[in-house]
């Protein structure tokens, strides 16, 4: 429809790995369009007072809920808390994400086991769990984070790779068996954005550079340039996108 905006009022929205970053966008651009987010990190309750102040005003509510995501009891404890508060989840995003960088060789196989329990096997339960009851009700949303390395194998990064091309195809997996459900299960693949987890690359001036040089947009990426499509996906004007992922990414995997 000309002139359609986001629309998000009257939905409940949980947003991983929200006490920061890509995530803390993703849920404030949620809560803009008139969501009401649950905001779950480690210890992101540590944080309520700074993160209340910054979502005042908005047309959509903000909590925090603590879950680490690399324990699964504590993710099946979330959904029963989810369960008997009466939260009925329309909205789920897949962001939280960690990243160890070693050479192949040399990879410590308990980097592998953290990074593909946060990065993959969270995001299979969560989706599990809360996509089930989503078909039950017939309509919901799920957005995950892929990444540009979903295509690409990177470098020092086996373990995020890895992850990455996994949650691609398994968003394309849910897709096919929920879209007639009136679930649509989408993700978002950044490019090189400014956060905690490439700030090993941006103090790199050799290696900054070069990544630079590959970008033909010229700059790092913005928190809210991944906030922004994903609202998108929540929303009813993407309701015909199933199983896709979209690269948000300044050009790089155009070049």
């Amino acid at each position: 429809m000309p002139g359609a905006r986001i629309d998000l009022l009257g939905q409940t929205a949980l947003v991983t790995g929200a006490s920061r970053g890509i995530g803390r966008a993703i849920a404030k651009a949620l809560a803009t369009c008139g969501a009401d987010v649950i905001g779950v990190g480690t210890a992101i309750t540590g944080q309520a007072d700074d993160l209340q102040h910054e979502f005042e005003g908005l047309a959509g509510s903000f909590r925090p809920l603590d879950c680490d995501l690399s324990d699964r009891a504590a993710i099946d404890r979330m959904i029963v808390h989810l369960d008997q508060a009466g939260h009925k989840i329309d909205i789920l995003v897949n962001n939280a994400g960690i990243i160890r960088r070693a050479p192949a060789a040399q990879h410590p196989i308990e980097d592998w086991d953290a990074v593909m329990a946060v990065n993959l096997d969270a995001v299979f339960l969560l989706s599990r769990e809360l996509g089930r009851r989503m078909v039950e009700r017939g309509h919901g949303k799920i957005i995950n984070l892929a990444s540009v390395l979903s295509y690409q194998g990177g470098i020092l990064v086996p373990g995020y790779a890895a992850a990455k091309g996994a949650v691609a195809q398994l968003t394309k997996s849910l897709a096919n068996e929920w879209a007639a459900q009136g679930v649509n299960v989408n993700a978002v693949a950044p490019g090189y954005v400014a956060t905690d987890n490439t700030a090993a690359l941006q103090a790199d001036p050799e290696r900054e550079a070069a990544l630079m040089a590959r970008i033909p947009a010229g700059c790092w990426g913005q928190p809210n340039d991944i906030a922004w499509p994903v609202a998108f996906l929540a929303s009813d004007l993407a309701k015909f996108i199933h199983g896709e992922t979209l690269a948000v990414d300044g050009g790089w995997l155009a070049r």
